[in-house]
């Protein structure tokens, strides 16, 4: 995902291409971030993002002034996020306002080295398509939440597989997709598990959190050529307010590249 700048007076957010396919997600996160902040009765809040790789959504949200953990298991990423970090000015490894800070691991040993119950905001963005049992990786990351606490969850979906590779001319492949309760298309799929809006509800409802919102990200985004968002005069913005205002239709999300979701875990502050 390309670097973000910042463009706006509300803070840092996605640049032009990144706001085409993040540019939702990124907006819903701002607003969660600001109705938390304002449950929590402070401005600064303990942000945790896990599987965060080089720091796509945790720079912006330091840059909004929040202190922002990081766990990644790539060295590499971990690097790049204290790259981007400095290029953004967001300050590294400290514990005041409007920092981030880079730790080594994944879902199997978050809670060992971010800490239970301690964040009042837990991002994770593109990690449970990729575990082994997405039960058991939720349930961690569930445990990082102080009561009251909220969840971004972003994860890939089902839909938006099955018309990728029917629009490639793969229909064996999609119709493998659209069946199977995985999503996944063939032994050769990278992805091991795509999810649902039923079924991404019901994961999030077992990990003992209330579902919120549910977006659709990347619902044209992928399918529009690259040279038309180029070339065209207003087509970047115009297709960004599409995927805006489709985000929120169920009949859309069921065909998006990726869903969106925010829930709450139960308890006062």
């Amino acid at each position: 995902m390309p670097s973000e700048s910042r463009v706006s007076a509300g803070g840092p957010s996605p640049g032009p291409h990144a706001a085409l396919r993040a540019g939702v997600a990124w907006e819903v996160l701002r607003q969660a971030l600001r109705r938390r902040a304002e449950a929590a009765g402070r401005e600064v809040l303990d942000v945790l993002d896990t599987g965060g790789g080089s720091g796509s959504f945790a720079v912006p949200v330091a840059g909004l002034g929040h202190r922002v953990t990081v766990v990644d298991p790539s060295p590499d990423a971990l690097f790049a996020l204290e790259r981007r970090a400095a290029e953004e000015g967001v300050a590294w490894e400290s514990s005041s306002a409007g920092k981030a800070r880079g730790v080594q691991g994944d879902t199997q040993d978050l809670l060992a080295v971010a800490g239970p119950r301690a964040y009042d905001l837990v991002l994770c963005h593109g990690v449970l398509e990729h575990v082994e049992d997405p039960a058991a990786a939720l349930a961690s990351v569930a445990g990082a939440l102080r009561p009251g606490g909220t969840l971004s969850l972003l994860v890939a979906g089902v839909g938006g597989a099955v018309l990728a590779r029917a629009l490639a001319g793969r229909f064996t492949e999609a119709r493998v997709a659209l069946g199977d309760p995985a999503g996944r298309w063939g032994e050769a799929d990278p992805v091991p598990h795509r999810f649902t809006v039923a079924g991404l509800t019901a994961l999030v409802s077992g990990a003992g959190l209330t579902p919120g919102e549910v977006h659709g990200i990347r619902v044209f985004a992928d399918l529009v050529p690259g040279s038309l968002v180029d070339t065209e005069p207003d087509a970047l913005t115009a297709l960004t307010r599409l995927e805006a205002e489709a985000a929120r239709q169920p009949a859309f999300q069921a065909i998006a590249g990726q869903l969106h979701i925010l829930a709450r875990l139960p308890g006062e502050l």
